[in-house]
Order: structure tokens, then sequence, then C-alpha cells
């Protein structure tokens, strides 16, 4: 039941994981401790998201919030969390247009291959503001044999070359595909053309918009494709490339963008390191091992697959220890 506390002290939240069946989805998820029911195709779990709204071809068109799964918040949703604390979780980031928290976080599961498909240009979500940018990047967890991911354009392709590609089918010879490699990551900013092949599961960071615009399915039927959309938005420019998984006790910075940063950290065994950034919420992805948050709160311990939101009021003063041999997590951190 939700607390009855009035005005709790900001703590670091867990979240209760969204599951979401997909095409493309599968059993994979379950290396990440989430409960996937039997036979059942799940291709999304997320684990931090505040969303009024979906679009209806991504999440169904219905609001997705998060709930807090422990201490005075439990049972309520993060953007209750944002309402009750303010800038205290915030800090100096700015909340959505429509007031919720700027972040979403997934995990990926792709028994399939997902959609080729682009998210809203500057240019196009400036014009049409019921679509709203997706700055994204993919941190590749595990990987088949052979597995890819298509990333950005061949050097010379023309948007007339694509038009024609999507009517014959072939959209996916013009794509550069990238072998899946664990450890390394993929920033896909908004109006890349991209597609998570099959074999794939990675944790998703991204800002919190599902508005896709689809050119090619692979053919499956049934799913509605955006061809003149997707055509104006695509950029085509190369895609970055990938950043590698860092070595034992370093730390690697693998996005920067306007709207967030994202690292990654290994502590060795017992080795303990500042949340932080000073001021600015900070969210916590354990990718192996678990870790335990000290600070002026109860200490709370993050386990594999779990994510955690560190309130910016409290980030300078928290730490992570790694509690059960070396553990490796990465910590998305909000821009102002």
């Amino acid at each position: 039941m939700p607390t009855t506390t009035p005005n709790p002290t900001p703590y670091p939240l867990l979240f209760n994981p969204i599951l979401f069946p997909k095409v493309w989805g599968g059993q994979a998820l379950r290396q990440l401790g989430k409960e996937i029911p039997p036979n059942a195709t799940i291709g999304e779990s997320w684990e931090l998201a505040d969303m009024p709204s979906t679009s209806a071809s991504g999440a169904g068109g219905s609001p997705v919030r998060s709930v807090i799964r422990q201490g005075d918040l439990a049972g309520r949703t993060l953007a209750e969390a944002m309402n009750i604390w303010g800038t205290a979780l915030l800090g100096s980031a700015k909340p959505t247009p429509e007031g919720n928290y700027p972040l979403l976080v997934k995990f990926l599961d792709a028994n399939e291959n997902l959609s080729v498909q682009v998210h809203p240009s500057p240019a196009y979500a400036f014009a049409h503001p019921e679509c709203k940018l997706k700055h994204e990047c993919w941190y590749i967890l595990a990987a088949q044999p052979g597995a890819v991911i298509y990333k950005g354009l061949k050097p010379g392709t023309t948007r007339q070359a694509l038009r024609q590609a999507t009517i014959a089918g072939t959209i996916a010879e013009m794509m550069v595909a990238v072998p899946a490699v664990a450890g390394e990551c993929h920033n896909l900013p908004s109006g890349t053309c991209h597609a998570l092949g099959k074999g794939v599961l990675v944790a998703e960071v991204q800002t919190p918009s599902d508005t896709t615009f689809r050119l090619y399915d692979w053919g499956r039927t049934g799913r509605e494709l955006h061809t003149q959309h997707a055509l104006t938005c695509i950029d085509l420019a190369p895609a970055p490339a990938p950043t590698r998984k860092c070595t034992a006790s370093c730390a690697e910075r693998h996005v920067c963008n306007e709207a967030f940063t994202l690292d990654e950290f290994t502590p060795g065994a017992g080795e303990s390191l500042g949340v932080g950034p000073a001021g600015q919420s900070a969210v916590v992805i354990m990718l192996a091992g678990e870790g335990r948050l000290q600070g002026p709160f109860e200490p709370i311990t993050v386990h594999m697959g779990q994510t955690c939101l560190i309130p910016a009021s409290i980030a300078e003063g928290t730490t992570l220890t790694s509690t059960a041999g070396p553990c490796t997590y990465l910590r998305a951190a909000l821009r102002s």
C-alpha cells in the first residue's frame, strides 16, 4: 500500500519492472532476474519510466509509470516522487515539457530481428510537437555467435535509393551491420536508422519517447510501417562508432548528449565509488554482481538487473560498494 508518510526524506528508489510482450521477444530477460512466464515472448522490461502517454505502435498508447518497490514511497509512482521532492530529486535538470522524469531505462531481448526504424530528427520533432526526440544507446550485455546490430547507412546512400529499397524489401542491404560484442555501447542519436539484430540482449538508456517510424519489419505482417515519416527523418551521415567496456577498477564515458551522460564503472570486490555527480540526479543500472548504496539513508543493495534512481540532493554523499566480488554498473546522469 502507498505510504502515509507526508514528506519522506529523499532516498534511492528501486522499481518494479514493467514487462512488454513483443513479436521479436523471448525468454532471455530471465538472465537478469525477470520473472518471465513460460512460453511468453517478452521483448522489453521497462526499468525506469515516467510517461503520461505512449504511442499506439510502441507501448500501446497508455501511460507507463514505474512503481517504487521499497521505502517510505513503496507503492507510489515515480511521478508522485517527482511531485513530492521536486528539485531535490531532479537537481538542476529540467523535467519533460509534461513535467515528468526525463529518462527512460529498459532491457531488451531481441530473440528475433527488431524492425528497421528511425526516431524523429530534431527538425522533424520541432515541426511536429506530438513526436518526441529519442536519443538512445544500447549497451550489449550478451550476444549469440554471429549476431549483429544494424546502425547507420552505407556511404553514398540517398533518400531516393532508400525509398526504392523499402518497396523492394531490401533496405537491410543498405545498412551497416556491426558485430554485436558484449561490453560495447552503441550511441544512436535521434535520426539514426537502426535495428537490433537477432540474438542480442541489451540495456537501453534513452530520452523518454517511444515515437518510432518503421521502415521494414523483416517480412512480418500486421504492424504498421511509416515510410514517409522515416525517410524525412533519416540522418544519412555515418553513425557514431561504438565505445568499449573498460578494464577493472576504471570508468568509461560512453555517451554525452544534451539530455544525459552514460558512464560505466567496474569496481573490484569491496571497492567503494562515489555515485555523484553533485547536484545531479543519477540512475544506477546494475549489469553484473551487486552493490551496496550508502549515504544519508538506510543502506540499499542493488542486485544484477535492477535499476536505482539516486535523487540529486543526496547523489554527492552516496557511495556504491561492490559486495559480492567485482561488479559492473552503468550510471546515467541528467544534464542541466
